[in-house]
């Protein structure tokens, strides 16, 4: 089996073209005139100047409170950087990157080659969201255990280290700040409306903001979509998914084996469930096919697990990544403060926490978790992260499955995708008016920068040039 990157080469190959060799454009203005946006405290994009790793591109801060409420004092400066096109006729294209806890601005080169053949029509912007980029939240020992993964199981004093270090601001970096955001940001530039391109965490961002600002909003592209809702800790719909995205790349590479089957023999035996799917969902970046997977699972199955172990080794040592690329802090902070757990939300005390969580393994189904099993859904890392995170006051959980504006909506997946598998693209499509459904075949979790089959980035352009 070819050696992989894991997860983190998604990073690893945006931000090479990012600080490689610069271009010798003259830098733009980040709109004709002084500052951006009218001028308030607080409100404009300050300090631009050429990007420092991108000199075509013109970067500036935007400050936004701390707590939006007002209750708590503090500011937090944001990174901005936007392409030249100040006279756009389609007006400012806000792309939103992923995690939570990837940076914008050190993407903004490559993401503005990826969507050249629309900044004609519309200024490319990108921002680090809070607790990202140059201001990242350091959590060192979160970072080494999990590294760019979603699901790797953190050691309990790296979780409460970090706590302990956030602090009660901790509370400040969930979905909802960053809508609050968002809009200062749309201010600040002078929009009255934005057209949202999120990829994975961004879809929900994108969504979030969408529903919490629809007048704002001129469309919406989706790309590896999280539904509106959040994060599923438990990743129910990725476990059932597993067995049809490994038998059709088993299709497409002509393997002779039942990978499904083969990796429910696997768990059975060793119970290494939450391993196989993080190794997994790091792997399908490096390779959409799986390539050598149907071969390992069946040895595996067949009693010979040497080279499975040595797989989701040497996937986890890939998985490393700096905290400016992608926050494990920021990431912990924000899936605590958004999402819903079997034992409730984190202003649930602590004590009864893993009680809870017991009694719902026992109440889960093979149906839910085939080829996995309840202890796979259990023992992944994003959700035991929050097992021992501290208990805090969290931010309102929006309604569920509400209608998005009367916008153009475009969904884009890939079907061998098992971060957010298409399941749950078809599931939020429901809440568009008219969506718009593109599946590509043989691509996995984001589309518009990972794929080789062109078919999603045309989709993408299509639909914002029409």
């Amino acid at each position: 089996m070819t050696r992989t990157r894991g997860r983190v080469a998604a990073l690893l190959g945006a931000v090479a073209v990012v600080v490689g060799t610069t271009l010798a454009t003259p830098a733009p203005a980040l709109a004709s005139g002084d500052p951006v946006g009218p001028a308030r405290p607080g409100g404009g994009i300050t300090g631009q100047a050429p990007c420092p790793n991108a000199p075509e591109f013109i970067c500036g801060t935007l400050t936004v409170p701390l707590d939006h409420s007002g209750t708590t004092p503090g500011t937090l400066d944001l990174a901005v950087a936007v392409t030249g096109n100040t006279t756009a006729p389609k007006g400012d294209l806000l792309f939103l990157t992923g995690g939570p806890g990837q940076p914008g601005v050190l993407l903004i080169r490559r993401i503005a080659e990826q969507m050249a053949p629309v900044l004609k029509d519309y200024r490319l912007v990108m921002y680090d969201q809070r607790g990202t980029g140059a201001h990242a939240l350091q959590c060192p020992g979160l970072q080494q255990d999990m590294g760019s993964s979603d699901l790797a199981v953190p050691r309990r004093k790296s979780v409460t280290d970090c706590a302990a270090t956030l602090g009660p601001n901790a509370r400040f970096y969930s979905t909802a700040d960053t809508v609050a955001d968002i809009d200062r940001l749309r201010r600040a530039l002078g929009d009255q409306r934005l057209t949202l391109d999120g990829v994975s965490y961004g879809t929900l961002v994108a969504q979030r903001y969408a529903l919490a600002h629809p007048a704002n909003v001129a469309r919406l592209v989706l790309d590896s979509v999280v539904p509106q809702e959040g994060y599923d800790p438990m990743d129910l719909a990725a476990l059932p998914a597993t067995a049809r995205v490994l038998r059709a790349a088993c299709r497409a590479t002509g393997c002779t084996t039942d990978p499904a089957t083969d990796l429910a023999a696997t768990v059975r035996q060793y119970g290494n469930g939450a391993q196989i799917l993080d190794a997994l969902t790091s792997y399908e970046f490096t390779d959409p096919d799986y390539g050598g997977v149907p071969e390992i699972l069946h040895e595996a199955a067949a009693g010979r697990p040497d080279r499975l172990k040595a797989f989701i080794d040497d996937v986890h040592q890939g998985d490393a990544a700096p905290v400016e690329w992608l926050s494990q802090g920021l990431h912990a902070a924000t899936l605590c403060a958004d999402s819903r757990f079997p034992w409730g939300t984190s202003d649930t005390p602590v004590a009864g926490r893993a009680a809870a969580l017991e009694r719902t393994r026992q109440r889960l189904t093979a149906r839910q978790t085939w080829p996995y099993d309840a202890a796979t859904a259990t023992g992944l890392g994003s959700l035991l992260a929050c097992l021992d995170w501290p208990r805090e006051q969290v931010p309102p959980t929006p309604p569920a499955h509400r209608k998005l504006p009367d916008v153009p909506v475009l969904l884009l997946g890939g079907d061998r995708d098992l971060s957010t598998p298409n399941e749950l693209l078809y599931q939020q499509a429901e809440s568009a008016h008219h969506p718009k459904i593109v599946i590509v075949p043989g691509a996995a979790h984001s589309v518009q920068n990972r794929a080789a089959n062109p078919a999603g980035r045309q989709a993408v352009y299509d639909f914002l040039l029409t």
